[in-house]
């Protein structure tokens, strides 16, 4: 089916700005690919290090271009859950890709570091800026140019975005992205967000709060509510990174290493060696990436990604925008109700019809372009499918199901959740901001109160723990953006403002930080630029000013005279204690360079 004419039209409004940057773009694509096979512009000595650990053999077919190799980017490491299942995929990938007639070999290795461990910690002010040091790392890997095609292998946060950066950067290369899947299902999130709620009400001790936290985090594999990280393995593969059904089958099982072998020998089938040549860099376009905002509106997904997505259409010379991603809100309706977005988790998400039923439903009202091209060939429509283990160990696909296994998870097209997604632009005097509505309850759309100024989201705890917050009001918690101190999530805020909430008080978060992918039933205008640091707007607001965030209308005000707002100094901050500790130090170049949040506070693809 034809995609929706409002959807063609959001597509074609892209196509037309990104025009200058997408042809430049795809010039330096073309010109990198036609030089073949690349170990060939190697000299003797070059290729020699190359493969120097490899057998003569593999020496051999190396040498003569005549096999295809395989660069492997990993972002393993064995103390987060969700990397440490890729400790047995090199091996596993190598051995597939030899039964394949190829070779594989890893490329690099990438940082992976953990929102969830560093959450209000220090090292958090070094999360969003590790995504751009990871597709600079992936690209220190495939600078060798041994490769004819790379594999990624990453999940969570800052990882998937980084390394799509990096499989776009060197977009002459066929990329296949690997995904590990969730952990199997513990402590179920609501309750888990009860005891946490109990701990900031000092109804609970920290041995409780230990105890619900290590029986929802308790295996190997992603968390299970919908987060930053389930996300990515929604966009890769409703985007067309992933082969279809990959991503949220559970590490250890036979299915999810048939799915990593599949995997493999795609990847070194759609080569410039081979009859269905698939760079990266061609493969996504224009089409892809609104996929990929239909995706992320239809589950209720991270807010994150409003950076993540516009920083990694850039690195495909593609210019996305807020307004882009807010009006695709307005068409797409909510399909899923995955934790903070109600109480299932990723699991019965996927058990209910998952990815396949997702995209058939979408696909049969034209929300998503199907004459896309993706790592299993053309159409999105091979996407719509259910992924299970043949009798022979190989993977096998069975069409999606007609109906979904549990309507109260994942709803058909004709009976969504809401008719419209869950992410919506704020517009207004203070800026640009954003807002996820899908686990608001719709009296709290709106909200106006007096603001209560917090430079440090601890100040804003200590307030809490204080007793001084039992009122309506608007937390503004500024400073907190991609110059300031790298921008952290500041879901410590959640559980207080959850207790304030459930008291009754009318309360909102107004920041120019970040909130978790896991924001959930406190409204929260985050994101918002321009940021303090540059003497935005929000660094011109007072205690007691009235905010109004209305996320019906999409505006974003304080309500003070425009004279009188103009004639304030914008106050400025004593941001010394960010710059030293946890390596905070050494980030310095990312926070002076950082872009704003609408361009994806990157530090690549701002100038």
């Amino acid at each position: 089916m034809a995609a929706d004419a409002r959807i063609s039209a959001i597509t074609t409004r892209i196509v037309e700005r990104s025009k200058p940057t997408r042809e430049r773009y795809l010039d330096r694509l073309r010109n990198a690919a036609t030089a073949g096979v690349q170990r060939s512009v190697l000299g003797c000595a070059n290729l020699a290090h190359g493969f120097a650990i490899c057998s003569p053999s593999e020496k051999d077919a190396l040498a003569g271009d005549r096999v295809p190799n395989l660069g492997i980017i990993t972002s393993y490491n064995d103390m987060l859950s969700a990397h440490q299942p890729f400790e047995t995929y090199p091996a596993i990938i190598r051995e597939a890709a030899a039964e394949a007639g190829g070779i594989a070999q890893v490329a690099g290795g990438v940082p992976a570091m953990c929102d969830g461990v560093t959450q209000g910690q220090p090292g958090m002010e070094l999360s969003l800026f590790s995504r751009d040091l990871i597709a600079m790392a992936a690209g220190v890997g495939l600078s060798h140019n041994m490769f004819d095609a790379a594999v990624f292998l990453g999940v969570c946060d800052k990882i998937v975005p980084g390394l799509v950066i990096a499989a776009l950067s060197f977009g002459h290369l066929p990329a296949v992205f690997i995904p590990a899947g969730p952990m199997t299902s513990g402590l179920p999130n609501d309750e888990k967000s009860r005891v946490r709620q109990l701990f900031a009400e000092g109804k609970v001790g920290r041995d409780e709060l230990l105890e619900a936290e290590s029986k929802s985090y308790h295996g190997p594999g992603t968390c299970t509510f919908y987060g930053t990280a389930n996300s990515n393995q929604m966009l890769m593969e409703i985007m067309g990174f992933h082969m279809p059904g990959a991503s949220f089958v559970n590490p250890g099982t036979p299915l999810r290493e048939a799915l990593t072998r599949e995997a493999t020998k795609r990847a070194l089938a759609i080569t410039a060696l081979g009859n269905e040549f698939t760079p990266a860099g061609e493969m996504i376009d224009e089409r892809s990436i609104v996929n990929g905002v239909v995706g992320l509106h239809a589950t209720g997904g991270s807010t994150n990604h409003t950076m993540h997505l516009v920083a990694m259409a850039r690195a495909a010379g593609i210019v996305l925008t807020w307004q882009d991603i807010s009006e695709l809100s307005d068409i797409v309706p909510l399909l899923a109700r995955v934790y903070p977005n109600g109480l299932a988790d990723v699991n019965h998400f996927h058990a209910a019809g998952g990815m396949g039923f997702l995209i058939k439903e979408l696909l049969k009202k034209g929300l998503l372009h199907d004459d896309v091209r993706t790592v299993a060939g053309q159409g999105l429509s091979a996407y719509s499918i259910e992924v299970k283990i043949g009798s022979d160990g190989g993977v096998v696909r069975e069409p999606a199901p007609e109906k979904s296994g549990d309507p109260k998870v994942l709803a058909g097209i004709d009976t969504p959740f809401h008719t419209t997604g869950g992410l919506k632009m704020l517009r207004g005097n203070i800026g640009k901001a954003v807002i996820k509505i899908s686990a608001v309850k719709p009296e709290r759309h709106v909200i106006e109160a007096p603001a209560v100024i917090f430079h440090d989201q601890l100040e804003m705890q200590q307030a809490f723990k204080d007793g001084k917050l039992n009122r309506d009001f608007v937390a503004v918690v500024r400073f907190q953006g991609p110059k300031a101190n790298g921008m952290p999530e500041l879901h410590k805020l959640t559980p207080a403002l959850g207790v304030l909430q459930d008291r009754g008080f009318r309360v909102a978060l107004l920041t120019d930080g970040r909130m978790s992918g896991a924001s959930g039933k406190v409204p929260a205008a985050i994101h918002v630029t321009p940021e303090a640091v540059d003497g935005g707007p929000i660094a011109r607001i007072k205690d007691g000013d009235i905010i109004r965030i209305d996320a019906i209308a999409g505006t974003l005000e304080v309500l003070v005279d425009a004279a009188d707002m103009a004639e304030r100094d914008p106050v400025v901050a004593d941001l010394s204690a960010n710059e030293f500790g946890m390596g905070r130090e050494l980030f310095a170049p990312f926070r002076h360079s950082a872009g704003p949040a609408d361009q994806g506070a990157s530090v690549l693809f701002h100038h």
